[in-house]
């Protein structure tokens, strides 16, 4: 029997897994219906979806995997587990995102007041990063984009969320800014996005100090495994 030391319990921390993941995505789908302002690697995937004509859901999953093979290099060694239960996480958060947006469009949230719109896709943020903060400290696995700004936090940033989702900023910017060029607009960010650029590493750092504190930020079970068997 393997017997694996963490500052919390699996069960706690397998918890903390599946309710962020539910949490991201109900934050997300909030963001969509409400019509103001997607996350900047959404809006990045709806520019490309507009100067090329690529599918929105497509483009999603191939940043997904972009990022979990830029994890691999981060990480400075090949962990292939690592690499699939990113994939794996991609493909239920995308399903639920898709569930939940479907819903409260059933509900007709989408056709609210823009005063009702707007505080919702800024909750919709915060209910996200809410959720980021979960499962990073689980570090069971996770969306390979939070994984890649957990690496950058705690290997290269000194534990700094903020640095670490502003660099993490870095590549969609750019792509938006060079897609504007040529389709001399830009589309899919509004005031949800500045505030998720602005204040993403703030609702992070706050999460993990007030939002369930007893959970900490354990080792990734991947590493905790390795280091087992080579004892």
């Amino acid at each position: 029997m393997i017997v694996i030391r963490s500052v919390n319990t699996l069960k706690t921390r397998i918890i903390a897994l599946i309710f962020g993941l539910l949490l991201n995505a109900f934050g997300n789908a909030l963001t969509i219906v409400s019509g103001c302002g997607s996350g900047i690697w959404t809006a990045a995937c709806v520019n490309i979806h507009q100067l090329f004509g690529v599918d929105v859901g497509l483009m999603i999953f191939t940043f997904g995997i972009i990022n979990a093979l830029t994890n691999q290099i981060l990480i400075k060694h090949i962990d292939v587990l690592r690499f699939v239960e990113e994939v794996i996480f991609i493909i239920f958060f995308s399903s639920f995102i898709q569930i939940f947006t479907n819903y409260f469009e059933s509900l007709g949230w989408n056709h609210l007041s823009l005063y009702i719109r707007v505080p919702m896709a800024l909750l919709g943020v915060c209910c996200f990063c809410t959720a980021i903060s979960l499962y990073q400290r689980a570090n069971i696995f996770m969306h390979p984009n939070d994984d890649t700004t957990n690496i950058l936090r705690f290997d290269y940033l000194n534990g700094s969320a903020i640095k670490s989702q502003l660099l993490d900023f870095a590549p969609p910017i750019t792509i938006i800014l060079i897609c504007a060029i040529f389709l001399h607009r830009i589309y899919s960010v509004s005031i949800g996005t500045l505030f998720s650029i602005a204040f993403n590493g703030v609702l992070i750092q706050t999460a993990d100090k007030y939002v369930f504190p007893s959970l900490k930020h354990n080792e990734n079970i991947n590493t905790q495994i390795q280091k087992h068997f080579e004892k």
